[in-house]
C-alpha cells in the first residue's frame, strides 16, 4: 500500500520577527535598520510548507503555545495544504519565535527561544506512530529536544522508513544519533561543528564528512551555498553545482534543500536527481526575503533545472 504521506516533518513552528540592516551589528553596538516584518517560520513548519510548495504530500509533527501566535501559525500551515493533525497546542507555554537580522549582503544572524517546542517528547513521537507508519520519508532538525529526534529516528527505523536528519541548528550530538538517520544533512558550520575539522571548501567538506561515516552516520550530504552540494556514502561521491542567483536573503534556503530532497527521495528519484531538485529549491528560496515567503513552488523548480525531475 502507497503511504498516505510523502514526508512527515517532526519539528519546530516559530513566528519569525525579521529586521533588515545594513550590516550585522558588532558587539555592543547598537544599528538602524532599514525594515521589519512578520513571517510564520521555524525549521518544522518551513520543510513542512516547502514539501506542499512542491506539490508533496506532507504532515508537521511539533508543539505550539496557546497565543495568538500559535493559532496564526496552525491557520498558516493549513492554509498551506499542511495536515496539522500533530501539531499539538500547549497551554500556558509561547509559541517559539525567532529573532533574525538580515544584511545587505543577504545574509542572516538568528536567535531562536524555542517555547512550545521544547516540550516535544518521546512519548508524543510514540503516540504518533500511525503518522509515521503512513510517511514514505520522515525528515526532522534539532529544534525540538534531542530526546524526541532521537525517538523519532528510532521509531521510524522500526517503521522501515527513509529519515533525513538536518543537524541544525549547529550543535553537538550524541554518537548513536549520526547513525540513525540515513540521510545527514548538514550546511559548511554544522559539518564543522558536527566534524570539528574547518570547512573552507569542497576539499575540506568531503573531509570533514568522511569524519562523520567513520563515527557511524550512513550518507552525508552537505550544502555549500554557492558551492552547491556534496554526497558522500561509503564508496559514492558526487559534488553538485550550485544554480546562480542573485540572493536577497539566505533565510529558510537550506530548509527548501532538505524539503525538496526528501520529496525527491520520496518519489523515488534517484540521488543524482534528488541532489538537483533540491539545490535549485535551495537556491530559489535565496531570491525572496522571508522564509516561508520564499520557499519555491514546484514550477519555479523545474524552471530553473529545465526538467520535471519528480514523479508523481
Amino acid at each position: 500500500m502507497d503511504p498516505a504521506l510523502d514526508v512527515l516533518v517532526v519539528g519546530s513552528a516559530n513566528v519569525d520577527l525579521v529586521v533588515t540592516a545594513p550590516r550585522m551589528p558588532a558587539p555592543g553596538e547598537t544599528v538602524v535598520g532599514t525594515g521589519f516584518a512578520t513571517y510564520e517560520g521555524g525549521k518544522g513548519a518551513n520543510q513542512a510548507v516547502a514539501v506542499a510548495r512542491l506539490s508533496g504530500r506532507v504532515a508537521l509533527l511539533g508543539c505550539v503555545g496557546d497565543d495568538p501566535y500559535g493559532a496564526g501559525l496552525r491557520k498558516a500551515l493549513m492554509s498551506a495544504g499542511v495536515d496539522t493533525t500533530g501539531l499539538r497546542t500547549r497551554s500556558g507555554v509561547p509559541t517559539g519565535v525567532a529573532v533574525i537580522t538580515v544584511d545587505a549582503a543577504g545574509e542572516n544572524s538568528i536567535v531562536v527561544v524555542p517555547g512550545a517546542n521544547a516540550t516535544l517528547t518521546p512519548e508524543d513521537i510514540r503516540d504518533a506512530r500511525d503518522l509515521l507508519a503512513g510517511s514514505a520519508v520522515v525528515l526532522v532538525q534539532l529544534e525540538t529536544s534531542l530526546e524526541a529526534v532521537s525517538e523519532t529516528l528510532r521509531l521510524a527505523r522500526e517503521l522501515g522508513k527513509v529519515t533525513v536528519l538536518n543537524p541544525a541548528p549547529a550543535q553537538p550530538v550524541p554518537e548513536e544519533l549520526l547513525g540513525l538517520a540515513t540521510f545527514l544533512t548538514p550546511n559548511r558550520s554544522e559539518l564543522e561543528t558536527l566534524s570539528g575539522k574547518a570547512v573552507r571548501d569542497v576539499s575540506d567538506a568531503e573531509l570533514a564528512a568522511a569524519v562523520l561515516l567513520e563515527r557511524g552516520a550512513q550518507n552525508v550530504v552537505t550544502t555549500l551555498g554557492e558551492a552547491g552540494a556534496l554526497y558522500l556514502g561509503a564508496g559514492s561521491r558526487r559534488h553538485v553545482q550550485a544554480f546562480p542567483v542573485n540572493p536577497v536573503d539566505t533565510t529558510a534556503a537550506g530548509d527548501a534543500f532538505n524539503a525538496a530532497f526528501a520529496l525527491a527521495l520520496a518519489r523515488g528519484v534517484s540521488l543524482a536527481d534528488a541532489l538537483v531538485f533540491a539545490n535549485a529549491a535551495g537556491a530559489l528560496a535565496t531570491t525572496v526575503a522571508g522564509a516561508q515567503p520564499s520557499l519555491p513552488a514546484l514550477e519555479a523548480v523545474e524552471k530553473l533545472v529545465g526538467r520535471a525531475i519528480l514523479s508523481s
